[in-house]
């Protein structure tokens, strides 16, 4: 109120002597400065004028104001909505005005007070002092946002830790080996991933959503379809979140598809797409062995997203992001992720027998190009253990005779009556059977075809 005072009290200095017309010209104009003065000493230090529910909110920056000039502007526009009630004010003061010009004081002081305050309260055209704009998002960008805030928890970062010993010291130590990405699966603490981001580690460390450690124990994993589920304490994280499951069987290229992970080491890194395409066949990472059914998409995967999920517009999981195909060995717009159908079936096996069963015949047989260069289409068995199935049935090996030549065993060319041409052929028809099933199996034995019926078994 100190810069109030001085100036009130310099325009009484100057109204004695003027008539009646005059002093309200002069006081209008005194009060107007001071009712100035103080507005802009409020906004500078930045106290909100508050008084009603539209005020004028802390001035963030000076510069919300062009110039000086159109600041006082907007001062004296707000001013002008109120002479009403300043010319009321005036008037009673007037009528009760001595001689002795103490109230010519008084009377400059209240005017100046009213009009501050008429100032502070008036709700028109407030926003014109303070940058109170608010951002605004489109349809789709809300679904981004909102599907990020509520799938980022569910989301886990996997530390793959390995004992080595100091070359020069010859300390024990733990150091990581890699990384990768996980989800939640379930409110028991079991978290899904790739086998291949787990592999041969020693220890493994749980990153949680809320930034919480965790060590985690393997519960198994299936390499064929490269598979893993892990276990954290589940009472240590009563928060956990796990992910609802889609359905891939419905996907449609052309769908979009959003993935979650952790590229690099960036901690919930969000990427997004749409299905280039389905039913791809890719390789597991950890044997070779066909993966059937992937899900392909042109939504950035990079090394560290491995194991993490990707999800369809609703938040559903359908898929776990897997691999790339990449010269570089960064993202090349084309990914794979295996659907959300097979990795469930196989982690439903994995928690409840801590293994996949899966049917086997009980052979190793020859690389696809091996068997091309001799000249033939099939699978060559190279060895059938005599306690498998394959050799319980009577399938040869291939051997060398008594001089060291290769003498070839069985040619598989058929399962069920389903062509065999090469190894993946062989997988897919097993992965479509059952431990315990029996099938015919016909086979090229040197120049003759023999047919064997074998009752598949489960791998060890």
């Amino acid at each position: 109120m100190a810069l109030v005072a001085a100036a009130c009290s310099s325009s009484a200095s100057n109204i004695q002597g003027l008539d009646s017309s005059q002093r309200e010209r002069r006081h209008r104009d005194s009060s107007c400065s001071s009712s100035r003065i103080v507005v802009v000493s409020k906004l500078e230090q930045g106290i909100p004028a508050a008084g009603s529910s539209k005020s004028f909110g802390i001035l963030k920056d000076r510069r919300d104001f062009s110039s000086s000039s159109n600041f006082f502007l907007k001062i004296r526009h707000l001013q002008a909505r109120q002479n009403n009630l300043g010319d009321e004010i005036f008037r009673w003061l007037s009528t009760q005005q001595k001689s002795d010009g103490k109230l010519d004081s008084y009377a400059t002081w209240c005017m100046s007070l009213a009009v501050m305050i008429s100032v502070m309260i008036t709700p028109a055209d407030a926003q014109a002092f303070v940058n109170t704009s608010t951002q605004r998002f489109l349809s789709d960008e809300l679904v981004t946002i909102n599907l990020f805030r509520n799938s980022t928890p569910s989301v886990v970062y996997i530390t793959n830790l390995a004992v080595r010993r100091d070359a020069f010291t010859s300390d024990i130590m733990e150091v990581p080996q890699g990384s990768g990405s996980g989800f939640v699966w379930d409110k028991d603490g079991h978290i899904v991933t790739n086998y291949h981001v787990i592999r041969g580690a020693s220890d493994l460390k749980i990153t949680m959503g809320d930034q919480s450690t965790h060590e985690a124990s393997i519960v198994g994993y299936d390499q064929d379809k490269d598979v893993a589920v892990l276990k954290i304490d589940a009472s240590s994280n009563k928060t956990l979140r796990p992910l609802p499951l889609g359905n891939s069987s419905e996907l449609l290229v052309g769908q979009k598809v959003f993935a979650i992970g952790n590229p690099f080491g960036l901690d919930h890194t969000l990427t997004t797409g749409v299905i280039s395409g389905l039913r791809r066949e890719i390789t597991s990472a950890a044997n070779g062995r066909p993966i059937q059914d992937v899900i392909q998409t042109d939504a950035a995967i990079n090394p560290g997203n491995s194991g993490g999920p990707l999800l369809d517009s609703s938040g559903n999981l359908i898929g776990i992001n897997t691999a790339i195909y990449s010269p570089s060995g960064a993202s090349s717009g084309v990914g794979f992720s295996i659907p959300v159908d097979t990795v469930a079936g196989i982690v439903d096996q994995i928690i409840k027998y801590g293994k996949v069963t899966r049917p086997v015949l009980g052979i190793s047989f020859a690389p696809d190009q091996s068997v091309e260069q001799l000249g033939v289409s099939g699978v060559l068995v190279l060895g059938a253990s005599p306690d498998g199935p394959a050799g319980k049935a009577g399938l040869r090996s291939t051997t060398r005779d008594a001089y060291g030549r290769l003498v070839m065993g069985d040619i598989i060319v058929s399962m069920n009556g389903q062509k065999i041409s090469k190894g993946s052929d062989l997988y897919k028809i097993l992965d479509a059977c059952k431990v315990g099933q029996t099938v015919n199996l016909e086979v090229l034995r040197g120049e003759e075809t023999v047919t064997m019926t074998i009752t598949l078994e489960a791998r060890d």
